[in-house]
């Protein structure tokens, strides 16, 4: 195993299922992304601004790589409509190494 994890599981949420899609359907289109989960809707609560806010959102599941993050932040900011979206990657230590090779194969730049 890498020092540093090549797959990365990356987190958003959107504001209703239609900009989710279209989201996920770019990412995946792209080869930014192998799969998104588009998951239920959602209750968050945050503050913004200095007020307390709640809204429903549509939490995505990005699986992608390390050599693809920067160009997927660069597509999620573009077609985000939050002014600050929630982008957060975690490293993937563990998996089903089948899984994680064909997570590489599907965001290869150039296939």
């Amino acid at each position: 195993m890498a020092d540093t994890p090549d797959t990365l599981l990356i987190l958003t949420n959107l504001p209703d299922g239609d900009s989710a899609r279209a989201l996920a359907a770019a990412l995946v289109e792209q080869r930014l992304a192998a799969c998104v989960n588009i998951l239920a809707p959602c209750s968050s609560v945050y503050r913004w601004q200095g007020e307390l806010e709640t809204a429903a959102e549509v939490p995505l599941l990005i699986k992608a790589t390390r050599a693809r993050y920067a160009a997927l932040e660069a597509a999620i900011r573009a077609r985000h409509p939050y002014e600050l979206p929630e982008i957060v990657a975690v490293p993937v230590v563990l998996g089903l190494p089948g899984y994680l090779d064909w997570i590489a194969a599907e965001t290869a730049s150039g296939t």
